[in-house]
């Protein structure tokens, strides 16, 4: 599978087949696709913590962001573990049929556009950095319905697999918010 291959697999059928059936073990997608796109987030943050001071948002320099992205990055790594649990939880409780590999393959995935959403933080401009992780939530929620809907082979617009999104959708934005106030509370 090429790299625009992978990219584009989490947002279609076909592609949560192929990457199905490329049955890559938990620890793998955990330490190849997992812990290096977590580290993107604390890096860029640490960044614009350091170089854009008050003028990016007022109180923004005077912030300990060593602590705040080390807190940041193993947040994120938990939250990996606490989501495959969760989708794999909320699925089998809506009936849908799911393995707990597939589970966290769809853990592993579906924040991919927010893991990237956080290259807005290259901009020292509050808005754009706002309307790029917007961006990246809208598309880790396409691809967790689509994920779900191909995971657990139901069919379109089929109402369980859109309930179950909505749960784990409302789990994800909430991890995201949590990890939000860890930035703001330090």
């Amino acid at each position: 599978m090429t790299p625009m291959q992978m990219i584009a697999s989490p947002f279609s059928a076909r592609g949560w087949e192929k990457l199905q059936a490329m049955n890559i073990s938990i620890p793998t997608l955990a330490w190849v696709l997992v812990v290096p796109l977590s580290f993107l987030p604390p890096i860029l943050l640490y960044f614009a913590g350091t170089h854009y001071g008050d003028s990016y948002i007022q109180g923004f320099a005077d912030k300990n962001w060593q602590f705040i992205t080390t807190t940041f990055f193993l947040a994120e790594l938990l939250t990996f573990f606490v989501m495959g649990w969760l989708i794999y939880s909320v699925l089998k409780g809506h009936g849908l049929d799911i393995s707990y590999h597939d589970a966290y393959l769809l853990a592993a995935v579906a924040p991919i556009p927010m893991w990237l959403s956080s290259l807005g933080l290259l901009v020292p401009m509050v808005m754009v950095t706002a309307v790029v992780a917007g961006l990246g939530m809208m598309a880790s929620c396409v691809i967790v319905y689509i994920g779900t809907r191909s995971l657990c082979h139901r069919q379109q617009n089929d109402v369980v697999s859109m309930s179950a999104t909505y749960t784990v959708m409302a789990a994800a934005f909430l991890a995201w918010v949590l990890l939000m106030v860890t930035i703001w509370a330090y």
